[in-house]
């Protein structure tokens, strides 16, 4: 398949993000060459990057989870019909929301 920089699969929310959590997620995809992000959005409370993979954005958000502190919400949501196997085609939305560290 010709890679299509624009082609996204799903979406990956990133909410009140730090330093850490975007180094983090830079360093998933360069681990991976076959997964690309295909638009950044700055948002007001964080970033959302266009993944060309749902099973990568699903597996990364689990990864976020566990590596830091926050909540991990999942959704998607019918994008169209394959054309040969006539299955609905999904886009997933991945949110992490990052815990607010607390002031001392």
């Amino acid at each position: 398949m010709d890679k299509n920089p624009q082609y996204f699969q799903g979406i990956l929310q990133i909410r009140n993000p730090n330093e850490e959590v975007i180094r983090f997620v830079m360093n998933q995809f360069k681990n991976n060459e076959k997964v690309w992000i295909a638009k950044e959005e700055k948002q007001k409370t964080g970033i959302d990057y266009y993944v060309s993979s749902n099973k990568f954005l699903l597996s990364l958000g689990k990864k976020l989870k566990k590596s830091f502190k926050g909540e991990l919400k999942t959704s998607r949501k019918i994008h169209t019909k394959n054309k040969l196997t006539s299955k609905d085609v999904y886009r997933v939305t991945v949110c992490f929301r990052l815990d607010k560290a607390p002031l001392v």
